[in-house]
């Protein structure tokens, strides 16, 4: 059998989650490690050092070190540094950064500050550890996340997501300085060299969204003689996780399976998708994304653990 080349689109713990299917799937089928094009449009600098949360998520799960209870950050981490910058007043006292999690940021900001690239440092830190996989940011450029409130105001998403817990109803989401960002290198290669490019049922509007939004990305999906299948991030109606639903609702989406399905799109009519992957509990929308242009499938999309994300990549790779 041929081997299949596989490009993730991911970012987010939900995104760590598949990773580890997808990794453990190609691993089975003897297939080559796949390249994660990880978000980067949460990424910030806090107390003089660069963070890259999603980078870091997928990074410490593959490497099997991540806080599973906490969902971020590292395993049996201590807090002595973080509690130290909150008696000089500085840092943010709601966001927390662990000790050893700090160690990473510290090792990060360095390499920047010597010149090296984002991906070049996102290269380094996987060499720490066996990934399995070749993660890649999205860009180089530095492309926060800034959410703007109805009286016009705005702040850091991390702020809003993390401080507020989303409960600031936004008006919009932007990502200043994407519009002249360009993808990582190897980024549009991977894509037009794949046979198959999934989206993990992240985020689709702070986590795939700032990724499609990268110059040439979403160009570059509909350009690829690979099929692009999507995951869906809601089961039921409801968000797997966190508070995407809050996010949708800005952008004019529902929180339902076919309602992201087609804020996507079919490839067919200048979106992404070819085949979309739907909850057993969610089957009664199949039709609604087949209208839409989109190959529906069905099958069980809750991810326990490692074995249950593997299954779904399984479902993904033979809608192809």
């Amino acid at each position: 059998m041929p081997e299949t080349r596989v490009v993730v689109l991911a970012g987010g713990v939900g995104g760590a989650k598949f990773t580890l299917g997808v990794r453990e799937a190609l691993a089975r089928r003897g297939d080559p490690p796949a390249t994660v094009v990880v978000n980067t449009g949460d990424d910030l600098w806090l107390s003089g050092i660069r963070l890259q949360p999603d980078v870091d998520s997928i990074l410490y799960a593959l490497a099997g070190v991540n806080d599973t209870e906490r969902g971020w950050g590292r395993q049996g981490d201590s807090e002595r540094v973080n509690r130290e910058l909150q008696e000089w007043g500085a840092g943010w006292p709601w966001f927390t950064l662990g000790d050893l999690d700090l160690g990473t940021h510290l090792a990060r900001t360095g390499w920047l500050r010597d010149g090296l690239t984002p991906t070049q440092v996102v290269a380094r830190l996987s060499e720490r550890w066996p990934l399995g996989v070749r993660l890649v940011p999205m860009t180089d450029a530095e492309v926060d996340t800034r959410v703007v409130l109805h009286d016009h105001s705005s702040l850091h998403f991390q702020e809003w997501w993390t401080r507020h817990r989303a409960t600031l109803a936004p008006a919009r989401f932007e990502n200043p300085g994407i519009e002249t960002a360009r993808p990582a290198p190897g980024v549009l290669e991977a894509i037009a060299a794949a046979d198959v490019v999934l989206l993990a049922p992240s985020n689709p509007v702070v986590s795939i969204g700032p990724i499609l939004a990268v110059p040439g990305i979403r160009e570059a999906l509909r350009e690829t003689s690979a099929r692009v299948v999507g995951v869906s991030p809601v089961i039921g109606g409801r968000v797997v996780r966190g508070m995407a639903d809050v996010c949708l609702a800005a952008i004019g989406v529902d929180t339902a399976a076919d309602a992201v399905a087609a804020h996507y799109g079919a490839r067919s009519a200048q979106g992404v998708l070819d085949a979309w992957l739907l909850a057993e509990e969610d089957s009664g929308l199949a039709a609604g994304v087949a209208a839409a242009g989109i190959r529906p499938v069905v099958a069980p999309l809750w991810m326990r653990d490692a074995a249950a994300s593997a299954a779904i990549v399984d479902a993904a790779l033979a809608a192809i």
